[in-house]
């Protein structure tokens, strides 16, 4: 098991970045449809669409900031990259979804613990966006072991008329000079800059899975397999363990931590998910180190369900709070749940997501895809819910309606005016014209990582080295 980013048909190429090419397009004008669900449409895909797949290319992580303008990507080969909305899309009438791009840079290199004798992989494993507070932005990315702080800043000045260097900036002889001049600020071209302000390492002895930072701005936690710490964003050469669930003798262990996050407004609590189909959340005003938690959701198995494989797709991949902090999103193998902080007995709705691969366990097993971490997270207002699946399929749920939809994102969508058509999956029996048989499904093409947009209904989806942008039709 593996330890645990306006001009109609007009298609440009850009070489800024290793993600390769981009394709800009259009979105159709339609009214909703009468019973007010979404209808999608296809905005952009970034990356090339070619069938050679470099693994550096691979991307590993998606976020959008808080105001939605700007969009971070990081990938397997340790680069960041993050698209800006283009201002014009904001505006127009209908608003657009364009994306474009920002900034490049390598954030993690590849690296070796000559202790251990163990490669360290420069895959960034999760992007996390700090609120604003000057003109300037700042994000958390992490590899497996070392969390870093970026600044991303614009400048289009640049400083002339120095007293003691010429235009070329060497030293001048100070024997020729014969008066004082203040120097002026000229405009120039706009640079955007990313600097790495501060470098957060050797704190985690496993595998980082997630960073959160915290509603007071201050601090934020990082989590391993087995432990959770707590930093001060100020202070890089110490942090605080608040959860150790590592056991006096390892052969005694039985779970370990997969996600964690803070909740968006009370900053003294947080939770964290389990291997073991558990979240707990914690209070840290009951005391410093959170060994016992302040609450325990847990849904018991179904004993009809029991298998082989129940411990390993009870596991939980990923866990979201919602946008006003009252529910929690988990995503488990097979389903995704939402949880109300109320209530720790069982989850107030289960989604099921690909149900039909019950049957197909065994084979799943067999190719370790029965390990894949899938993440979720929730639409603008909380009434939506977005998760990966195989097959570039991506599932959508309703929370008011209770209806779900099942869309693709794939080379054959990436036109101009382009509406998804939900697609169905036959399991069985006799495959109607418009169906997808289980057994065509594609298991090396998935959604693992999705975003959706804070405020508006535009969705960003990794497939592979594509990153996929999507909104809905008006």
């Amino acid at each position: 098991m593996e330890h645990s980013a306006f001009k109609p048909l007009m298609i440009r190429q850009s070489s800024l970045t290793r993600l390769g090419s981009m394709l800009n397009t259009a979105v159709g004008h339609s009214k909703k449809p009468a019973n007010g669900e979404i209808q999608w449409c296809f905005s952009q895909v970034k990356g090339t669409l070619d069938d050679e797949i470099t693994e550096a290319d691979i991307i590993s992580c998606v976020e959008f900031n808080h105001d939605g303008d700007l969009l971070a990507t990081g990938d397997k080969g340790g680069r960041v990259v993050i698209f800006q909305r283009d201002p014009g899309s904001k505006t127009s009438v209908p608003k657009r979804g364009e994306y474009n791009v920002y900034s490049t840079f390598q954030s993690h290199e590849p690296e070796f613990d000559y202790l251990k004798s163990l490669e360290i992989e420069e895959k960034i494993n999760k992007i996390r966006w700090l609120r604003r507070k000057n003109p300037a932005h700042f994000l958390l990315s992490t590899n497996d072991k070392t969390i870093k702080l970026w600044k991303v800043s614009e400048r289009d000045k640049r400083a002339e008329g120095y007293n003691l260097k010429d235009e070329a900036g060497e030293m001048k002889d100070k024997g020729v000079l014969t008066g004082l001049r203040v120097p002026v600020l000229k405009p120039m071209e706009l640079m955007v800059e990313a600097s790495p302000r501060r470098i957060y390492a050797n704190a985690h002895t496993y595998h980082i899975n997630s960073i959160s930072v915290n509603s007071d701005a201050e601090t934020y936690l990082s989590a391993d397999d087995l432990r959770i710490n707590l930093w001060h964003l100020d202070i890089t050469d110490q942090s605080f363990n608040i959860v150790d669930i590592k056991p006096a003798n390892m052969e005694e262990l039985t779970e370990v931590i997969t996600a964690a996050e803070f909740h968006p407004t009370d900053c003294n609590h947080f939770v964290y998910s389990s291997s073991k189909g558990l979240i707990r959340l914690c209070d840290m005003r009951m005391a410093a180190l959170c060994d016992r938690h302040a609450k325990l959701f847990e849904e018991p198995e179904d004993p009809a369900n029991r298998s082989f494989f129940s411990e390993i797709i009870s596991s939980i991949s990923d866990v979201k709070f919602s946008r006003s902090g009252r529910y929690m999103l988990s995503r488990d193998y097979l389903s995704v749940k939402v949880w109300d902080l109320h209530m720790e007995t069982k989850p107030i709705e289960t989604y099921p997501v690909h149900e039909y691969l019950r049957s197909k366990l065994c084979s799943l097993y067999e190719n370790d895809c029965i390990f894949d971490k899938f993440e979720c997270c929730w639409g603008n207002n909380d009434q939506a819910v977005l998760t990966g699946s195989y097959n570039n399929f991506f599932r959508m749920f309703d929370r008011t309606s209770k209806r779900d939809v099942t869309l693709e994102a794939s080379r054959e969508i990436a036109r101009p005016k382009t509406t998804l058509k939900a697609k169905k999956i036959c399991s069985g029996g006799k495959r109607k014209k418009d169906e997808v048989s289980v057994d065509s499904l594609d298991f090396n093409k998935k959604i693992l990582h999705t975003a959706w947009h804070p405020t508006e209904n535009i969705i960003a989806v990794a497939a592979t080295n594509n990153l996929f942008i999507f909104q809905d039709k008006f």
